[in-house]
C-alpha cells in the first residue's frame, strides 16, 4: 500500500478520535459557542436598535432645536420691534417735551420783556412828570413873580372855571 491510501485501523482509529470529539464539541463546545453566538447576536440587535432609538431621538432633538431657534429668532424680533417703538416713544415725548419747554422759555421771555418794557415806561412816564412839574414850578415862579401878572392869571382862569 502506498502513502496514500489509508490503512483500516487509521480509519477507524481516526473515525473513532472525530465522533469522541464531535461528541465532547456538541455536548460543552457548541451550547457555549451557540450560546455566545446567539449573546452577540442579542446585542448587536440591541445595540442596532439603540442606535435607531438614538437616531429618532436625535431627528426629534434637531426638530425640536430648529423650532426652539424658530421661536427665540421670533421673540428676538419682536423684542428689537418693541424696542424701536420705544425709542421712537422716548424720542416723541423728548420732543414734545423740548418744544414745550422752548415755548415757556419763550413765553418766560416775553412776559420779562413786557414786564421790563412796562417798568421802563413808567419810569420814564414818571421822570417826564418830574420833569414837567419842575418845569411848570419854574414857569409858575416865574409867572408869579410878578404880582400883577400873577392876579391876571388867577383871573383868567377863574373865568375859565366860571364859564365852562
Amino acid at each position: 500500500m502506498g502513502l496514500l491510501t489509508p490503512d483500516f485501523g487509521l480509519i477507524f482509529w481516526m473515525t473513532v478520535v472525530f465522533a469522541i470529539l464531535l461528541f465532547i464539541l456538541w455536548k460543552f463546545g457548541f451550547p457555549v459557542i451557540l450560546k455566545t453566538i446567539k449573546d452577540r447576536e442579542q446585542s448587536i440587535k440591541t445595540s442596532l436598535e439603540a442606535a435607531d432609538k438614538a437616531k429618532a431621538e436625535m431627528k426629534l432633538l434637531q426638530a425640536n432645536n430648529e423650532v426652539l431657534l424658530k421661536q427665540a429668532q421670533d421673540e428676538k424680533d419682536t423684542i428689537i420691534k418693541e424696542a424701536r417703538a420705544i425709542k421712537e416713544k422716548i424720542i416723541r415725548e423728548a420732543e414734545a417735551e423740548a418744544h414745550n419747554v422752548k415755548d415757556r422759555m419763550i413765553a418766560s421771555a416775553r412776559e420779562s420783556i413786557n414786564y421790563e418794557k412796562l417798568q421802563a415806561m413808567t419810569e420814564l412816564k414818571n421822570q417826564i412828570a418830574n420833569l414837567a412839574i419842575e418845569i411848570a414850578e419854574d414857569v409858575l415862579r416865574e409867572e408869579l413873580s410878578n404880582r400883577e401878572k400873577s392876579n391876571e392869571i388867577v383871573a383868567k382862569r377863574v373865568k375859565e372855571i366860571t364859564l365852562s
